[in-house]
């Protein structure tokens, strides 16, 4: 099936920010549950443990990180390698849907890192079985299934088999790691046993589709990078969506009903943690920030985001004694008492006594 609209309207670079920001529920805080809105994100960056905290805290009126914390220990959340092959928090629903898709990927990606060698002539069967039977015994974290199966294959390099490990199995990391309060090493089990059996895989065009009302309009491109997937063209072209083009020249591609509010739309301060998906989830960033601070290397530098009229506009980061702000340009008045009043609600949050310091 062919795309059911051709080009015919341009979205300036404005509009992509306001739309982006409405469908990330950061243009008003929304009354819905951490799993709904985890859900509706389809996962949340996560190597950072603590981030979805204050990802949702930012987009969930009234958000307590119990709420998140009892996910965790319930399985209803889990902890996994997925979109790029980095950790993402997904609800157990989506996880099976989503990890049987990107699988081929993460096998791909992880060929290709600095460990991806140690599976060169190795008898990957005998090998995930036996990484079976060790995580489904207890949890283990790479540097014990190192430890386990550095003497199993005395030829392999053991730090190497310990990350192949995670990888080359379906894989969930599980609590304490990332519940709020506690702390705990990042040790692994398989999905099946964490999880018991889950639905089907998604098909790619409803994995696109999903992408799109929680990012788009966006390129192929913006596609690919999020998911960390290549070869997409022909699939969206030939799914039914709207089709826009952007100040730069690119195509976008839409859901039919997806929201376009004026691009006038007040937006108000948000503070965002480190590699939130709103800066990762595009190719062309632009319409989050701009290429003069995207060089200032804080998304690949993993700073805690500032937005102000929604784009990027400094970093963040809480201390035992208050809030320290850098903002990269000088605020408005009523800019500067927004991200004040914004900041004191997050060190609330954060249970911080102390001052917003900008």
């Amino acid at each position: 099936m062919a795309v059911s609209l051709i080009v015919t309207e341009k979205l300036t670079t404005r509009a992509l920010n306001r739309a982006t920001l409405h469908r990330q529920l950061l243009l008003q805080r929304v009354d819905r549950s951490a799993c709904d809105v985890v859900e509706h994100l389809v996962g949340m960056q996560a190597q950072e443990p603590f981030s979805p905290y204050y990802g949702l805290w930012s987009r969930i009126r009234s958000f307590e990180a119990d709420e998140l914390a009892a996910l965790l220990l319930d399985r209803r959340v889990v902890r996994a390698s997925l979109h790029r092959a980095t950790i993402h928090l997904v609800t157990d629903a989506d996880h099976g849907r989503i990890e049987p898709l990107l699988r081929p990927f993460l096998h791909r990606r992880f060929a290709s890192s600095p460990f991806g060698f140690v599976t060169d002539g190795l008898d990957v069967d005998a090998f995930t079985e036996a990484v079976t039977a060790l995580v489904e015994e207890k949890p283990r974290t790479r540097r014990e299934l190192s430890d386990l199966l550095g003497p199993r294959w005395p030829d392999r390099d053991a730090t190497a088999l310990g990350y192949a490990a995670s990888y080359l199995v379906p894989s969930v990391q599980v609590p304490p790691r990332a519940v709020w309060g506690r702390s705990g090493p990042a040790a692994w089990t398989t999905a099946s046993a964490w999880l018991g059996a889950t639905g089907p895989a998604t098909s790619i065009e409803q994995f696109v589709r999903r992408y799109l009302a929680a990012f788009g309009p966006a390129s192929v491109k913006d596609v690919q990078t999020w998911a960390g997937m290549t070869r997409l063209k022909s699939v969206v072209e030939a799914m039914d969506l709207r089709v826009f083009t952007d100040d730069r020249g690119r195509t976008l591609y839409d859901v039919p009903d997806g929201p376009l509010p004026d691009p006038d739309t007040p937006a108000p301060a948000r503070f965002l943690p480190e590699f939130d998906n709103l800066l990762l989830g595009h190719d062309d960033r632009t319409r989050v920030i701009s290429d003069e601070d995207y060089r200032r290397g804080i998304i690949i530098g993993g700073k805690p985001t500032l937005l102000v009229d929604g784009f990027v506009h400094g970093i963040w980061k809480i201390t035992d004694d208050g809030l320290d702000v850098e903002v990269f340009r000088p605020l408005t008045r009523a800019q500067k008492a927004d991200v004040e009043a914004e900041g004191a609600r997050l060190l609330r949050f954060a249970g911080v006594t102390g001052d917003v310091r900008l």
